[in-house]
C-alpha cells in the first residue's frame, strides 16, 4: 500500500524554526526523515507519509506545560503514534545521537486503558515532539 492508498488522511503541519541548517540536521539526520522541496525559508519533510514543513521564523512563542502522569508535558507538541518496535528503534536512535529528552522514554498508564510508551524531546528550535506507541493499538482512543 502506498501513502496515497492509506485509509487515514494525511496531515500537513507547518512549524517555526529559527535555523534551517539545524532543522535539516535534526529532521534529516537524527530523525531520518526524507527531505522534499525546499527554499531559503522552508523545508518539506516526509513524516511517515505526512507533509511536515519547517518554516524559518526567528521569534518563538512561550512554552506551556501541563501535568500528565507525574510529568510536565510541553504544550503545544506534535509527533507520531508508532508501533512498539518502531518506538524502541527511534528511542535507540535518539539516544545514539545524544538527544536530551524532556521526558525520557517510559510506559505511561501502565496496566490501564491506553497503556503506552511515550517520550518527549525538543527540536533545535524548541518545538516539542512526542512519539508514542500503544501496547494495544485498539486503545488509542480508550476512555
Amino acid at each position: 500500500m502506498t501513502v496515497l492508498d492509506s485509509p487515514i488522511p494525511r496531515f500537513h503541519l507547518a512549524m517555526p524554526v529559527d535555523d534551517l541548517a539545524a532543522a535539516r540536521t535534526f529532521y534529516g539526520e537524527v530523525l531520518g526523515l526524507a527531505q522534499g522541496r525546499s527554499s531559503d525559508t522552508w523545508i518539506d519533510w516526509n513524516l511517515h507519509g505526512h507533509q511536515f514543513v519547517t518554516h524559518l521564523a526567528p521569534e518563538r512563542p512561550r512554552q506551556i506545560h501541563n501535568p500528565v502522569d507525574g510529568h510536565d508535558v510541553p504544550v503545544p507538541h506534535f509527533g507520531l503514534i508508532l508501533t512498539v518496535p518502531e518506538f524502541r528503534e527511534l528511542a535507540d536512535r535518539l539516544r545514539a545521537a545524544n538527544t536530551s529528552f524532556v521526558i525520557e522514554p517510559y510506559v505511561r498508564f501502565e496496566g490501564q486503558a491506553g497503556e503506552q510508551w511515550t517520550m518527549f524531546l525538543l527540536d533545535p528550535a524548541g518545538n516539542a515532539l512526542e512519539f508514542k506507541a500503544f501496547t494495544d493499538d485498539a486503545q488509542v482512543f480508550a476512555a
